[in-house]
């Protein structure tokens, strides 16, 4: 029987899983995820090191429950011996409670549901992840790892609004996202580039969501989220930092209620908003549409300027690191962001494939118990 590890990313249209060896090297033994939720899911899986895979339509009605279910369902399937001894949720938001790996009781379930509004769109689905685990695996230990963590160490500076402070007592502040990326890119640094990894570095992780973070000798100094996944640099679907003012306007001017607006600035705007055409770099890039080009110059742009910004938090900046989806693929977008950047000078440029899955495995590993608990048995 070989122990393992099942780590769970359940987002607002998805569910994404890896599976790993619980020995030290941590091998992954398999890897998938159900895509569009509320459309048209699919499971797509597959063990790795085999010819075993599947990908197969799903009943349109699909819930984020339903996909983990049929997770486990198609790990079961494999008969491959294995015994799953710990499952890792990914949380988007710790809010001030949670800045490390938590072990998950009845107690952290109902912190962690209070902490909803701060996260709408992701944090019930988290929870239902685990909801799902508890009743069919109830004996397994779960862990939340958090995207806030990384950066719940910031100077107040780089945490607060102008605002007064009694809004602030009350959690209206920057959390910061994306940090279990960073925190694998500082991992990777100290091991893999330890000259980088004590100087002031930005990393630029660029996706459908999309963020940068200035580290300095590995710890989190500024990063461009705030309170919610919906500010700073432009995104796929999100509009990135906008102001304040636009949303009263729209609100009171045009008519539209605050529910109408969150669905504009999460789901239509960004790349896909100013494009008319799609949230898809690949396809941006390969459109002749002059629509396209304007919203890549746009997102380059404003990749460059908030890149400045971490700068002037570092104090200077000794490398550049580019990861995440358009990060590590989109050779184009890396080219404009630097051209853009050509008046500074900027000593190394690196590009780094992230894996939060793995850093959450390496950390439920080390929550259960390292070598006593995590070992190949059988």
């Amino acid at each position: 029987m070989t122990d393992t590890l099942l780590i769970l990313n359940a987002g607002s249209s998805s569910v994404k899983f890896q599976l790993f060896e619980c020995s030290d090297a941590l091998p992954r033994l398999a890897t998938g995820s159900v895509t569009g939720i509320g459309t048209n899911p699919v499971l797509a899986a597959a063990r790795d090191g085999t010819e075993s895979k599947i990908k197969v339509a799903l009943p349109p009605g699909e819930t984020q429950k339903a996909a983990v279910r049929r997770i486990l369902d198609w790990v079961e399937s494999l008969n491959a011996n294995w015994k799953i001894i710990g499952v890792a949720h990914r949380f988007v938001h710790g809010g001030l409670e949670f800045f490390e790996p938590t072990l998950i009781d009845s107690n952290v379930f109902h912190r962690l549901k209070k902490l909803i509004p701060l996260a709408l769109l992701h944090q019930p689905h988290h929870l239902a992840g685990v909801g799902v685990i508890t009743r069919i695996l109830p004996l397994v230990p779960q862990i939340a790892c958090f995207d806030t963590a990384f950066h719940a160490h910031h100077e107040e500076k780089f945490t607060n609004y102008a605002v007064p402070q009694e809004i602030t007592d009350k959690g209206v502040r920057r959390y910061g996202f994306h940090g279990l990326s960073y925190a694998f890119i500082a991992q990777t640094l100290k091991r893999e580039y330890p000259d980088i990894a004590r100087g002031k570095v930005v990393v630029a992780h660029l996706g459908n969501g999309s963020s940068l973070c200035a580290i300095k000798n590995g710890q989190g100094i500024d990063t461009t989220m705030g309170m919610t996944v919906l500010d700073g640099l432009p995104m796929g679907t999100r509009t990135g930092s906008i102001d304040p003012g636009a949303v009263f306007y729209i609100i009171r001017e045009l008519g539209m209620t605050p529910d109408e607006v969150e669905q504009i600035f999460y789901h239509r705007s960004g790349l896909k908003g100013m494009s008319g055409v799609s949230n898809d770099v690949k396809t941006l890039l390969e459109s002749d549409n002059p629509r396209a080009k304007y919203a890549l110059d746009y997102f380059c742009t404003y990749i460059a300027k908030n890149i400045a910004s971490m700068a002037v938090s570092l104090g200077g900046i000794d490398a550049l690191v580019f990861t995440g989806g358009i990060g590590e693929n989109a050779a184009p977008v890396r080219e404009s962001v630097m051209k853009y950047l050509s008046f500074m000078n900027i000593p190394r440029m690196l590009v780094i494939p992230t894996n939060e899955e793995r850093y959450m495995a390496e950390q439920a590993r080390r929550i259960l118990g390292g070598k006593e608990r995590c070992r190949k048995t059988g």
